[in-house]
This record gives structure tokens, sequence and C-alpha cells, in this order.
């Protein structure tokens, strides 16, 4: 690959720099305070497959945009119904729960690390709402924050990543994307972005064909990689 010169940094948001498992674990907990660890496992699992299924179906054009929170609200009354839950206040609230996301224990400082050097850009799933709601909860630093809304649709579509290159006035290989989600660089990789994998317990690992820019332990690693290729 070229030599890596970096302007921005492009984030992904969700399992990335906060723990969205445990976050929406912690709201089942809440509808559900008698459950045991199994059972809300499943519950969560219902969540995710159900998140993951339906924006797979907006970007395959098998359904119309609707935003985190709409696909939120349908995720939180599946949960309810399966926990035998009828109190619309307590599924409203569980709906909110992606907004009460916790940090990586490296997050706040890292990204304070690398705002020093760089321009960060969010560029996140959630939507503008959540996304504002998550920042503050999370504590997470940005220049700027940028939500697929904008775009209508979902990563990985390329018009996704095209939002972070607008935003930024920069071409895309002067961009660094970072994720945790192997799935998200490639998307990235598409459009001519570089990339930056930041392992994560929740993470979707690089298979042995991907060839990404950097490989990080977490933000610090990557804060350390990136000052001595741009000979701090």
């Amino acid at each position: 690959m070229s030599e890596l010169e970096i302007d921005a940094l492009v984030f992904d948001v969700l399992g990335t720099l906060v723990d969205e498992p445990a976050g929406i674990r912690a709201g089942i907990h809440e509808l559900v305070p008698s459950l045991d660890g199994s059972r809300a496992h499943e519950l969560l699992s219902l969540w995710q497959q159900h998140i993951d299924r339906e924006q797979r179906r907006v970007l395959d054009g098998d359904r119309p945009y609707l935003t985190s929170d709409a696909l939120d609200q349908e995720a939180a009354r599946l949960i309810a119904d399966a926990a035998g839950v009828d109190d619309p206040a307590a599924v409203a609230a569980l709906a909110l729960s992606g907004r009460r996301l916790p940090p990586w224990p490296d997050t706040v400082a890292g990204l304070a690390r690398l705002a020093e050097r760089f321009p960060l850009i969010g560029l996140s799933n959630a939507s503008r709402t959540a996304l504002l709601g998550l920042n503050a909860h999370a504590g997470l630093r940005w220049h700027q924050a940028v939500s697929v809304e904008e775009a209508r649709t979902y990563k990985p579509d390329p018009a996704v990543y095209q939002l972070a290159v607008t935003v930024s006035g920069r071409p895309p290989e002067r961009l660094l994307m970072v994720a945790a989600h192997a799935w998200d660089l490639r998307g990235a990789q598409r459009l001519g972005l570089r990339t930056a994998y930041v392992a994560r317990p929740v993470g979707d690992p690089p298979a042995a064909s991907d060839r990404f820019d950097l490989h990080a332990d977490g933000l610090a690693d990557l804060a350390d990689q990136l000052d001595k290729l741009q000979g701090a």
C-alpha cells in the first residue's frame, strides 16, 4: 500500500467506541429485573438479529429507510412480547437504551489524544437524535458527528462513507476509517478510504483476506502508531 498520509479520522461508533451489547442488556434487565443471564442473552440476540436483518432489508431495497429510532422501537416491542411485558412506558424506555451505551475504558481519553492531531468525524448508523444522546451519555468528543440519516441508508452503503468525504472536504484516501468491524472497513475501502481495525470484544475481526492499513489493540495503540507514521 502507498504511504499513509492522513488528514482526518472517521470513527464508527457502535461497538467501536461504546459497548452496545452491554447497554442493550442493561435495558433488558431494567425491563425484566428477574431475568437470568441465559434468558437475557437470548433476548439480546433477538434484538441484535432484528436490527441486523432490518438494516439489511433497507440496504437490499426490500424496505424503505427507517431511522435507528424506529428499528429500536420495533426491537423493543419484540423483546417485550417475548418477555411477556405489556407496559407501554417500559417498552418505550427499553427502546431508548441504545442512547445509554457505556464507552469502552480507553474511548474518552483516546479520542481526546487523537483530537490533538486530527479532526475527528463520527460516522454512525444511529439516527441524528440517537447519536446526540449517545454522544452526551458516553462523553464522546467530536469535531463533527454524522448520522447515516443524512444518506437515508445504512453502512456499508457507499453513500454513507461519502458523507464523511463531503464533510471533511478531503479526498477519500486522506481519511482513515477506524472501526472494530471488518465489514465496515471493507465498505470504506470500496470508496477509497484508508482503514484501521481496532480490536474490541464485540467486533467483527478481519478475515485472512483483509488488508487494512493499521491494526490496533485499542485507541492508545492506534494513537501511538499514528504518531510514528506522522513523525511525532
